[in-house]
């Protein structure tokens, strides 16, 4: 059978989803009231791509610190059955600022909420999937003709937050002269253009990997991604900008905490990608292809019953909650799972780019080693995607400990450190999807 002609059609569309009413803001176990106020509002944005042989591809991007498995999976279920996408061919990612609405199920061990604190988590949870149902319906109402293309460009305000401590490093915002800032990072600026068959822009599909954590305020903010996609927008009038996350999980804006430096970085990115938008860019031809999979993914050593009574009496607020939870499990006859369900998605855009898509806040050493190992200008590496349950850390970050490799579990309410397999298991994994996808 003669193959079908070349070429691609894409629908974009978005969606404000800040609160309607006050309620509390996610990422942070030290805050002690709900956000009422807004800087700007947070939005989702979806981006569907079909290619001439109907293969197709949906992005939906988001302002929110990650989605709870028992957020994601409803809406992905009822986006499949009403738009016939299959698992593979759906992608839900987040920004993941500081300054966005706690969702259901989401690091429940570590707010100081009372009972009828969470009644407005639920409604804002069912209202946020209804909103993202919509706007998945408005991006594919909207597919039409298109050429896609990507680049890569570099943005250099982020820093290994394990290796270099902010108050060490700078003063008044400042880089202290002979500071000498330490670690792995990976400064890259992946881009994929979306336009029309003119050559009009529609659409520009961004990442970087850095934590949006540069404020920590009562306010509804998109934090650095935020003001990087107003930017973006601003200088590009009728054209949509869509943030992901990459592998930041150990990596910070330095300096923080003012929205003059939140500001800036957001316009530093959105000037990185202005900047592969007037350069050279790779155009996307031949097929798009996705695979999916499911990874049981080892803990170490599940704590006893007896280890979690004494947690539950003498560890700290995080702890304490979470042994609490386990134990009402244990109660009620159910096990603990000695793994837990985690999520892999690969994407091939003909033959000119590989982005590998992780769940959880993975930390740097897997984007620069995934990059290395699969090629360094045709792979990305999108993290906080589908479900964010835990810190991902590397082998290294793993035996290091310190909050990426040990004591964030409980932070995520998880019961035991990951197995010392981490890495090996979900790169073997990566590998395979790969080579699989790239045939």
């Amino acid at each position: 059978m003669a193959e079908a002609p070349a070429g691609f059609r894409a629908g974009v569309a978005s969606v404000v989803i800040t609160p309607e009413s006050p309620m509390w803001a996610a990422g942070y176990g030290s805050r002690d009231r709900p956000t009422a106020e807004r800087e700007h509002d947070l939005f989702a944005k979806a981006l569907v791509i079909e290619d001439a042989h109907g293969e197709r591809l949906l992005f939906v991007t988001s302002d929110l610190l990650g989605f709870s498995k028992s957020v994601a999976d409803p809406l992905v279920e009822r986006i499949m059955q009403k738009h016939r996408f299959e698992r593979r061919q759906v992608c839900l990612t987040s920004s993941h600022t500081h300054s966005g609405p706690v969702l259901r199920d989401a690091l429940v061990d570590i707010y100081l909420m009372r009972k009828e604190d969470w009644s407005p988590v639920e409604s804002y949870s069912d209202r946020l999937n209804r909103l993202l149902l919509e706007l998945v319906d408005k991006a594919v109402a909207d597919v039409k003709p298109a050429t896609l293309a990507h680049g890569n460009g570099t943005c250099g305000f982020a820093m290994n937050r394990r290796e270099n401590s902010e108050g060490e490093i700078f003063k008044q915002d400042q880089l202290i002269a002979g500071a000498v800032v330490k670690g792995p990072v990976d400064h890259d600026v992946p881009v994929l253009r979306v336009s029309a068959p003119d050559g009009a822009l529609r659409a520009v599909l961004f990442g970087y990997a850095c934590h949006c954590t540069t404020m920590a305020y009562y306010k509804w903010c998109g934090d650095y991604a935020g003001f990087a996609q107003a930017a973006f927008e601003a200088a590009h009038p009728g054209a949509t900008g869509l943030f992901f996350a990459g592998c930041g999980g150990d990596i910070n804006p330095m300096p923080r905490r003012k929205i003059e430096l939140c500001r800036d970085y957001g316009e530093q990115l959105a000037g990185a990608v202005g900047d592969v938008l007037d350069g050279d860019m790779t155009l996307v031809t031949g097929r798009l292809q996705t695979r999916w999979r499911m990874i049981d993914l080892p803990y170490d050593k599940l704590p006893t019953r007896e280890e979690l009574e004494a947690e539950a009496k003498t560890g700290g607020r995080y702890e304490k909650n979470r042994a609490e939870r386990f134990l009402a499990q244990l109660d009620r006859g159910e096990p603990l799972s000695p793994t837990y369900p985690y999520p892999l998605q690969v994407i091939q855009f003909g033959e000119q780019l590989t982005a590998v898509v992780m769940g959880g806040e993975v930390v740097v050493d897997y984007s620069l080693r995934l990059k290395r190992e699969l090629g360094e200008d045709k792979t990305w590496v999108v993290a906080y995607a589908n479900d964010v349950m835990a810190y991902i850390p590397s082998l290294r970050v793993l035996r290091e400990g310190g909050y990426e490799g040990a004591t964030s579990m409980a932070v995520y309410g998880l019961p035991a450190l990951w197995s010392p397999t981490v890495e090996e298991t979900l790169v073997e994994a990566i590998h395979e999807l790969v080579t699989d996808v790239r045939k």
